[in-house]
Formats: structure tokens, C-alpha cells, sequence
């Protein structure tokens, strides 16, 4: 027996190109998501979800996720980690411009809100290694530099951790114009939550 049904790929804000699938057909309707990070809200914005004035009547979801878990109870929002971050890095890079913080980002992708908020908010672009990874996301080059001289820092080495214990930057930086580097280390990550008591 044949059925038609309607696939639609739905944003699921985890990375770029992340996607959720709603599938539509006469047995009902499907939704099935993988890893998602959306704000509140913002699934009320997505026209796709409704039908008029009205959420689609969804029978059933699947999540396929790191964290169906009931041990990550609580995961701060999105805006509540920026913020947390944001003061952070804020307090620390006004002390001298030999403040530097080293964003600890395990990833190549999925961290682009965060390098444009905190560039946005505080002025400083973000030191990556290379910027060819972004040309298909044009909205984040004016926030990033393969220039070494800046108090943000996410560039990457095979071994991060082995640079930042012998205070250098994993780009190798480890002074400017003589002087050392203060540098702090932050480790934008989710699985920190599964680890707390509640």
C-alpha cells in the first residue's frame, strides 16, 4: 500500500545545517530531531509548525539526542550561557589588553552565536585559524580574524590542553610586544550540566 507523505526540514539551531524532520501523512503527523538547541519561542515563529492559527497536531516525536537523559534535568538557555560568558570574558578583558581568553571549543562548527555575541557586544573579533570554514556563513566573517593579536581567542591545536597548561594560546602565542599574556580558559559545553547534582 502507497502513501504519500510531506518531509519538511525544519531549523534545529545545533549547528549549521542542522535540521529537524517533519514528516506529514495520512497516518499523522512525525516529528524527529536529532541534537536541537532552540530558544523559547522560537518554535511558535516557525510557519512550518502550523496550520493556520493553530500548532500542527503532532503525534509523536522522536528525540535522538545526547541529552534524552534525565540526569541533564536543566540546561540553561542559550541567552543564560551568553550572558554567563559575556560578564566573563567582559571582566577579564578590561583588566589590561594582556587579558586574553581562550574560548575551549571542542568542536569546528555549532559556536558562531557565540563568537558573534561576544564580538558584537564587546568589540573584539574572535581569533580562529582559518576563515575558509565560514565562506558559506558570510554573517560571521566580520566577527572573526585569522589575526593573532586580539583578546578572543578560539584557534585550535592537536594539543589544546598541553598549550594552555604552559600558558600559551594554542596558536603558540604566549606575550605581546614582550609582555606575558593572562590568559583564561573557557570550555563552551553542554555535558558540563550531566556532570551537577541537582
Amino acid at each position: 500500500q502507497k502513501e504519500d507523505i510531506e518531509v519538511t526540514l525544519l531549523p534545529a539551531g545545533h549547528c549549521p545545517g542542522s535540521v529537524m524532520f517533519l514528516f506529514e501523512g495520512e497516518n499523522g503527523t512525525v516529528l524527529y530531531t536529532g541534537d536541537f538547541r532552540l530558544a523559547k519561542g522560537e518554535a511558535a515563529r516557525m510557519e512550518l509548525l502550523h496550520s493556520g492559527t493553530r500548532v500542527k497536531d503532532i503525534q509523536s516525536v522522536y528525540l535522538d539526542t545526547t541529552f534524552c537523559d534525565p540526569k541533564f534535568y536543566h540546561i540553561p538557555s542559550r541567552e543564560e550561557c551568553l550572558n554567563g560568558i559575556l560578564e566573563l570574558v567582559r571582566s577579564w578583558t578590561s583588566l589590561t589588553r594582556y587579558h586574553v581568553v581562550w574560548l575551549n571549543c571542542k568542536a569546528a562548527y555549532g559556536y558562531e552565536y557565540l563568537f558573534i555575541n561576544l564580538s558584537e557586544k564587546l568589540g573584539i573579533k574572535v581569533h580562529v585559524n582559518r576563515l575558509d570554514m565560514f565562506r558559506n556563513m558570510p554573517e560571521i566573517l566580520y566577527h572573526v580574524t585569522t589575526d593573532r593579536h586580539t583578546q578572543i581567542h578560539a584557534c585550535r591545536h592537536p594539543r589544546d590542553d598541553e598549550y594552555f597548561r604552559g600558558n600559551r594560546l594554542p596558536c603558540g602565542m604566549t606575550c605581546r610586544n614582550g609582555t606575558p599574556l593572562h590568559i583564561i580558559s573557557i570550555k563552551p559545553s553542554t555535558m558540563w550540566f550531566g556532570e551537577r547534582i541537582k
